[in-house]
């Protein structure tokens, strides 16, 4: 998987070469006396690059606040962990470090239904991808384009797009097509619950019918057919169909109606 690129020490470093060098100092300092006030001056000097780095994931469905302060968290780490000794440019630190909290901040507050950590970090991968690639190409990027830009594979890439729609829960105020909210649905009773009840009690008798009816009876009823398009399928004339459908369906009425009618009994003579 591409890793994010951080943004090179000029991104926010002072114009002039005697700020940087007196920032250097500065952080020399804070890692050996370890000064609150120090610190905070050091946290709103890097500022500026802990906002680029938040937006960078703004089209990502969280507040810009929301990113920016855990970009802030990771630039307080990033000057607390920082040990210049090491001889590392500490905006090139700062970078990895904001990055990973607000990789983390996707992870942990990001996700409706939680997917694996693998899947959510290409999901942030891609989400980069997809805005740089659209910008070279004119247009939305392909899944061998996704997987050729990210490294992964593309069983994988599509792995992390359908998981997207895990991101985020909708609301129940969307209005539907009837002009109606979401949430105002709920409890009511869905037709389908009606025909899936038909088709149980109705699977239990299909056994009684020859092959040819069951595939017609099944085709018409379970997969939704027309009888024309039926009759294409298993080769017959859209007549034949239909007489070997009402004759299917006059069997299984019987099959399963009442062995007697109490009706019948009360209507007869006196």
């Amino acid at each position: 998987m591409a890793e994010e690129k951080p943004l090179t020490p000029e991104v926010v470093a002072p114009d002039t070469g005697a700020a940087k060098l007196a920032l250097a100092a500065e952080l020399r300092e804070y890692a050996s006396t370890r000064d609150p006030e120090l610190r905070d001056r050091l946290v709103e000097a890097h500022l500026p690059l802990a906002r680029q780095l938040a937006r960078r994931f703004a089209s990502r469905g969280e507040p810009l606040d929301d990113l920016v302060q855990a970009a802030s968290i990771g630039l307080i780490k990033a000057i607390n962990g920082y040990d210049p000794d090491l001889g590392f440019e500490f905006a090139a630190y700062a970078s990895r470090t904001i990055l990973g909290e607000l990789k983390r901040h996707f992870r942990d507050k990001g996700w409706f239904i939680r997917a694996p950590r693998r899947v959510q970090e290409l999901h942030l991968s891609i989400g980069h991808s997809v805005d740089g690639l659209s910008q070279r190409l004119g247009r939305a990027p392909t899944v061998p384009e996704l997987a050729a830009d990210t490294g992964a594979p593309e069983s994988e890439v599509l792995e992390a797009l359908e998981a997207s729609h895990a991101y985020r829960a909708g609301s129940l105020d969307v209005l539907t097509a009837e002009g109606e909210s979401v949430g105002n649905r709920f409890g009511h009773e869905d037709p389908e619950f009606e025909v899936a009840e038909a088709r149980s009690v109705l699977e239990e008798h299909l056994g009684m019918l020859s092959e040819r009816e069951l595939t017609i009876v099944r085709l018409r009823f379970f997969d939704d057919l027309t009888q024309s398009e039926i009759a294409t399928r298993v080769g017959l004339s859209q007549m034949q169909v239909s007489r070997l459908l009402a004759q299917s369906l006059k069997r299984l009425h019987a099959a399963m109606a009442p062995a007697h009618d109490p009706s019948s009994e009360e209507s007869g003579p006196d």
